[in-house]
């Protein structure tokens, strides 16, 4: 497998989840064994000095695919679910999307300041998600040390709106 392989199985869906928005649909790559090992074969050593001790996946893709390069990495995964999706004590983010907004939450106890993490998602968009995931890893004490994700949606701004936050955050785009 190979990045135009992994590439070939992105579908685009038009008009979805609202009119004008073409839908990137990266799940026909969990679905294959070899197109998934490629992905976090990727991930995995472009952040192999970078002396991560957790994955944290965005609900609903960045779960998939962080739960499996967790797995891959032999490091534990700490899921980021919107809002009410979690039973214990949380920090809360609000944030815009590309067709709206929303909001995410942590377990207060997930991370601590001994962590460097690596945010896991499918799409970098508007940048929304990802910073409010940012600020979540923050309050928690932990330090973000890079952001992985399938697709950047540069022209949407979000790659730029990480970098603005001056906090040395690495960016890495599988596709």
């Amino acid at each position: 497998m190979d990045r135009d392989g992994v590439a070939a199985l992105i579908a685009q869906i038009a008009d979805y989840p609202l009119p004008g928005v073409v839908f990137k649909d990266v799940t026909p790559i969990s679905g294959d064994p070899e197109a998934a090992l490629w992905v976090n074969q990727e991930i995995a050593q472009h952040f192999a000095n970078s002396g991560v001790t957790r994955i944290v996946g965005v609900e609903a893709r960045g779960f998939i695919l962080g739960a499996s390069l967790a797995s891959h990495m032999h490091l534990g995964f700490v899921p980021i679910r919107k809002s009410g999706k979690l039973p214990r004590e949380t920090y809360r983010a609000e944030y815009e999307l590309e067709y709206g907004s929303d909001s995410i939450e942590i377990h207060r106890d997930a991370l601590n300041s001994d962590d460097r993490v690596i945010i896991v998602d499918d799409v970098l968009a508007t940048g929304g998600t990802a910073c409010a995931a940012i600020d979540l890893i923050q309050e928690c004490g932990a330090q973000v040390v890079g952001i992985a994700i399938l697709l950047d949606l540069t022209f949407l701004g979000g790659s730029a709106k990480v970098a603005n936050l001056d906090s040395g955050i690495d960016v890495f785009a599988v596709l």
